[in-house]
């Protein structure tokens, strides 16, 4: 027996919570073992620090046979497992900045050439013609790659316990199949919020922030998403926010970032070097920026952000637009907890508003607010663990507050 709106807890069995942290999280950590494993002869003069380091994750691993664990809320007890993997690391300095997960983000980059290579002439197309389009045809386009950002979401390492999640579809064909599958669609809100700015206010700078989630890929076409509300002047700085520690697998850090522009700057295709260049232009000239703070990696969900870290809000309130990527800030959006599906989004939020919001997910997680009554419920009766799988989407939104 479940009590509505009470936060999603692990001992649930047989929820997606006990599942992940009795069968997900021991893959995650031995993945993180086996990365210390291949890297060790690179560590060779350091063989003891890495020695205790496997030794500290391996105590975690079996730590987490516990039936403590089992009594934690879930994200606390998520936020707790990947704060002691980064412990493992810290006290075993001289090794501590190595990330055990980076070799998974970037063969996750490197598997999806072929979509990010499409996707990369798509775009220096479309700048070449964007001050030629009509409004309608701007929005349309705008549209288009707000989907491809939502269905690279897809790729979360932390969901395949560090299984390969390249992307192999090709990202233009993927917005018009997929498309039936977004449950909640609030993208003319979000078009909107920035076309009327554009309109009203030209000489007035529009910020756009993105609260980052998974590097590879998904990261790839945020970035893209980045570039286009640039050159359509849409936006006129745009920030990205990070974690500073390594995090649920596939999470972007400032690291992850500039090596996959390296990578892009670096590549023998020519639209790949190009773009890897203008966007590392972008950051050299302030247009883009980067921020991370510890709050992303606490488990505090987002109402407590202007108490918590008050410096962080006051940021987040000289925005615009603030996009939320995935599925773990959609959780802290909304606290975590076993919300009725029918819930407003405003309501869920529990008093966060910085600025205008939208949350952009494939659901991956137990959570889900703002349906229509029994739209979640017809669902579920062909699809028991829907809301497990990543195949469904949304883009929600709240909007200015009155």
């Amino acid at each position: 027996f479940i009590i509505p709106n009470m936060l999603i807890c692990i001992l649930f069995f047989r929820s997606f919570a006990y599942i992940s942290m009795k069968e997900r999280t021991p893959e995650i950590i031995k993945k993180a073992m086996a990365s210390l494993d291949e890297h060790q002869s690179n560590f060779t003069k350091l063989h003891g620090q890495v020695k205790k380091a496997y030794s500290l994750l391996n105590d975690l691993l079996q730590q987490l046979k516990s039936d403590d664990w089992f009594q934690a809320p879930w994200l606390y007890a998520e936020c707790y497992m990947y704060r002691r993997i980064h412990e493992a690391l810290m006290l075993s300095s001289p090794i501590s900045d190595f990330d055990v997960f980076k070799d998974l983000k970037c063969q996750s980059f490197l598997d999806s050439q072929e979509p990010i290579i499409i996707l990369c002439n798509y775009l220096q197309e479309l700048k070449r013609k964007i001050e030629t389009l009509s409004e309608n045809k701007l929005q349309e386009e705008f549209f288009k790659l707000l989907q491809i950002s939502l269905w690279g979401n897809k790729c979360d390492l932390s969901l395949s316990g560090g299984r390969s999640s390249a992307q192999f579809a090709t990202p233009m064909a993927v917005v018009a199949e997929l498309e039936s599958f977004i449950l909640v669609n609030h993208m003319d809100s979000i078009w909107s919020v920035l076309i009327m700015r554009k309109k009203n206010q030209e000489n007035i700078s529009t910020r756009v922030d993105f609260i980052l989630d998974n590097s590879g890929f998904e990261l790839y076409t945020d970035l893209v998403l980045a570039d286009f509300l640039l050159s359509a002047n849409l936006a006129s700085e745009i920030y990205f926010h990070g974690k500073s520690i390594p995090w649920f697998v596939s999470d972007t850090s400032e690291k992850d970032l500039m090596w996959l522009i390296y990578q892009l700057k670096t590549a023998h295709t020519n639209c790949m070097s190009r773009c890897g260049s203008i966007w590392e232009e972008f950051f050299l000239n302030h247009k883009w920026n980067y921020r991370d703070n510890m709050f992303w990696t606490l488990p505090h969900e987002y109402s407590a952000m202007s108490q918590v870290a008050p410096d962080l809000y006051a940021d987040l309130q000289k925005s615009n637009l603030i996009i939320f990527k995935g599925d773990l800030n959609y959780r802290k959006l909304l606290g975590d907890r076993k919300w009725t599906f029918t819930v407003p989004f405003h309501e869920a939020l529990n008093g966060f508003h910085p600025a205008p919001l939208c949350s952009i997910r494939t659901i991956k997680a137990e959570i889900q607010v703002g349906l229509e009554p029994g739209q979640g419920e017809r669902i579920a009766i062909s699809e028991p663990t829907w809301m497990n799988t990543g195949k469904y989407g949304i883009f929600q939104f709240d909007g200015p507050l009155s």
